[in-house]
């Protein structure tokens, strides 16, 4: 996947200590200034008993506030979400930032209840065909073009209209390496692999990323492989991330992740420490 240079984000829940939008903004304000490419915020609605913030609204000051920064969704779970309505808040996100929006997408999960608490489907199949379905839909959204879907979740007639002015890249999002997911991916714009229990090595992604070639993915557009762990020398304790490696195997993006439990201030200490330095990658 060559042709792609190394960005560095901040990823994100926009509850617990970042629950108030103002902190968020304030927290992408000091991001940019300290040269990082990117701010990325989960996509919940439930934060059990912390306070939470609605991540596109938060999304639409922080694009007034900062000017180079990509921001986006990571991720949003299509099928608790009506895609047109999606598709609708990325495309005024991507022409308020300029073209700085990313759509960061996934199956998601019920673990709070984002899902079963409002009577949603919440079986793995069932949401994995919404998802793809849904995909179309907004990608039809975009393109302005005549489109019509009828499927076992969703119905929709478009008329021909203008499309969007600004490229939305599509990330997919996976725990797992099932090769219908890789596929997914290699249809769009990106794929992040997060699994739960750790954070990929050299070697882990350099199967996924043959993988997606494999599958097809597009070489006349830039596609992103992104991997979140923790890598900045201002956390507390030594990480052991194999930063460089991860560059090395083809990661385009590295995300540095912020968790609900750890405190606004040292949170706001690893943002203005800026990415972390990466030595001997060669750039993608």
């Amino acid at each position: 996947m060559t042709g792609n240079h190394l960005r560095c984000g901040i990823y994100l829940p926009p509850f617990g200590p970042f629950g108030d939008p103002r902190s968020l903004v304030d927290l992408a304000v000091r991001a940019e200034a300290a040269g990082w490419d990117g701010v990325f915020l989960w996509d919940h609605l439930l934060g059990e008993t912390m306070p939470i913030a609605d991540p596109w609204t938060t999304l639409g000051a922080i694009a007034q506030a900062t000017n180079r920064i990509r921001i986006g969704t990571t991720v949003t779970p299509l099928a608790r979400r009506r895609p047109w309505v999606v598709a609708r808040h990325a495309a005024t996100l991507s022409n308020l930032s300029n073209g700085r929006f990313i759509l960061g997408t996934g199956l998601g999960s019920d673990e709070s209840g984002d899902f079963s608490r409002f009577g949603e489907p919440d079986d793995l199949r069932t949401r994995s065909a919404m998802f793809d379905e849904g995909l179309d839909i907004v990608r039809a959204m975009w393109s302005g073009q005549t489109y019509q879907h009828t499927g076992p979740h969703y119905k929709v007639r478009l008329e021909a209209t203008t499309p969007e002015p600004h490229h939305i890249p599509i990330w997919v999002a996976s725990s797992t390496n099932n090769p219908k997911v890789i596929h997914r991916a290699a249809r769009h714009d990106g794929i992040f692999p997060n699994p739960e229990d750790h954070t990929l090595t050299p070697d882990e992604l350099a199967g996924i990323v043959a993988a997606v070639d494999g599958a097809g993915r597009s070489t006349e557009r830039r596609f992103d492989v992104v991997v979140a762990g923790n890598a900045s020398p201002a956390w507390n304790e030594p990480t052991k991330v194999d930063v460089a490696g991860l560059a090395e195997a083809g990661m385009t993006w590295w995300m540095e992740s912020l968790i609900h439990y750890d405190p606004l201030e040292l949170s706001l200490e690893i943002v203005d420490a800026g990415p972390p330095r990466i030595r001997s990658a060669t750039p993608y």
